[in-house]
């Protein structure tokens, strides 16, 4: 079973702890380092269950990195496991800028955004590319009624995930979300939204 590290493991670089040194936060997050962490657990599972969207950054043979929006029915990003994550690759505009990078490095980071409350969870995987066709992960992996094309399915081998503070998110509501919120009476006009809005952030 794949290992999931500290993440400041893989984030923490030399020169990223020069300038936390530099800065005076080094002695705070020094804390971290050395903190075991084996797998997702049920936080992290539920938010990853709940997501319609995540962004996905990789990094070309040239050295230049990409961020990528992955967007779909909500829980097309699958858990098959405490520690591996998966989602069938639609089809987009077929550049395969993010493909071509995975098959490259195969590495990835992962941000889930959850505009409503605020939460960011990041993500640092090991990827694999796997052919949809005749593939038992299909019926995992696949909405049935989604229209969408599953050119392949990403297979991602978690090695460390982090929780961001909402610290300068900006919150937002889905159109399903404000409804519901209009629909259990917890909001009565649009100015009434704005009001809520602005004493949350």
């Amino acid at each position: 079973m794949s290992m999931i590290k500290n993440f400041t493991d893989i984030a923490f670089t030399e020169s990223v702890k020069q300038l936390q040194e530099e800065n005076g936060s080094r002695r705070s997050y020094s804390r971290m380092d050395g903190m075991e962490v084996n797998e997702l657990h049920i936080s992290e599972i539920q938010f990853i269950a709940d997501r319609d969207m995540f962004y996905m950054a990789t990094v070309g043979e040239n050295g230049w990195p990409y961020v990528q929006y992955r967007g779909g029915p909500k829980g097309f990003l699958k858990v098959l496991s405490p520690t591996q994550i998966a989602f069938a690759d639609f089809r987009g505009n077929r550049q395969y800028i993010s493909t071509g990078n995975l098959k490259d490095t195969k590495k990835a980071a992962l941000i889930l955004m959850d505009y409503s409350t605020r939460s960011r969870l990041k993500i640092w995987v090991e990827t694999e590319i796997i052919s949809a066709s005749d593939n038992p992960l299909y019926e995992k992996l696949v909405t049935a009624d989604y229209p969408a094309k599953v050119e392949r399915f990403i297979v991602m081998n978690v090695k460390a995930y982090d929780w961001n503070c909402p610290q300068h998110i900006t919150q937002r509501f889905t159109l399903d979300q404000y409804t519901e919120l209009l629909a259990n009476g917890n909001l009565k006009l649009d100015e009434a939204l704005l009001k809520k809005l602005s004493e949350t952030n």
